[in-house]
């Protein structure tokens, strides 16, 4: 892909939504926001922060209609990049569209759906299209099936992330033989891992430095830890904030050469920003 020229990058948030509550949403969706979460208000809480970049996540409840993420890329072109939520008979014209805009990957957000077969000549089309451009497929999925999910999803060439640390839930126990295979797959050079948002596992701090530590373990180090604020945090905006979030990230991560890796280093690298 192609870096976006841009100033010294200070720190890159891989991970935000925007949106309004006006907007169509999708049926089925287990949220619907009653507030706005705009582009600009995001900007403002990357400056206060001392960060220079972020990466749009188009949310699940807008489904396929990225046209709100899309346009905010287009107006801030050198400090965003997307991510979009797309059918897997996506043309590859819309996949140019989306590309010229600043998307550089897909979602496929599976909490509480139905595993598809994912190795089926749609989605793994779908996938092989994706690695030709350079492009990522990021993953929320509860942290027991992602070893169902990502094997198929590598097969195609292309790069994986995953969401929220791999959301591993309280009750999991990390040293558990059969999580072995997750761990695994995380010694694979294609798959990264975000830090973000430990709340929704329902993870303290101290559980979130054994989450991290073992997955520092599995990835062989932080060279492809990415972090993000899962702003504006939702269902959970009255448990966290974003300083709260930044916060987090610099307890877990006190070294401020790792630190760099994984705001800087690892995110330019992923997404394509241009280090200055």
């Amino acid at each position: 892909m192609t870096p976006m020229p841009n100033a010294v990058i200070t720190g890159i948030d891989t991970h935000a939504h925007i949106f309004r509550r006006d907007l169509p949403m999708v049926a089925g969706r287990r949220y619907s926001p009653d507030y706005d979460a705009t582009v600009e208000q995001y900007l403002a809480h990357l400056d206060a922060c001392g960060l220079s970049h972020g990466v749009l996540i188009q949310p699940s409840f807008l489904g396929t209609d990225n046209h709100y993420m899309v346009a905010a890329l287009q107006c801030f072109p050198e400090r965003l990049r997307g991510v979009a939520v797309v059918d897997a008979q996506i043309s590859d014209g819309e996949l140019d569209d989306l590309a010229a805009a600043g998307v550089v990957g897909i979602r496929l957000n599976l909490i509480g759906k139905l595993l598809e077969d994912y190795t089926g000549p749609a989605w793994s089309g779908l996938f092989r299209r994706l690695a030709r451009r350079g492009w990522q497929v990021e993953i929320q999925r509860g942290f027991a099936d992602l070893a169902l999910v990502v094997p198929a999803i590598l097969e195609s060439g292309v790069t994986v992330v995953i969401d929220h640390f791999g959301l591993p839930a309280a009750s999991v126990q990390l040293d558990d033989p059969q999580h072995a295979p997750f761990f695994d797959l995380l010694g694979q050079a294609p798959v990264w891992i975000k830090l973000s948002a430990a709340y929704r596992s329902q993870s303290d701090l101290a559980r979130a430095r054994a989450i991290e530590a073992r997955l520092r373990e599995a990835c062989g180090g932080v060279g492809r830890f990415l972090w993000g604020s899962d702003w504006p945090n939702t269902q959970f905006e009255s448990q966290t904030r974003y300083d709260e979030q930044f916060a987090l990230l610099e307890a877990l991560l006190p070294d401020p050469e790792e630190r760099r890796r994984v705001l800087v280093d690892n995110p330019a690298t992923l997404f394509g920003f241009a280090h200055a």
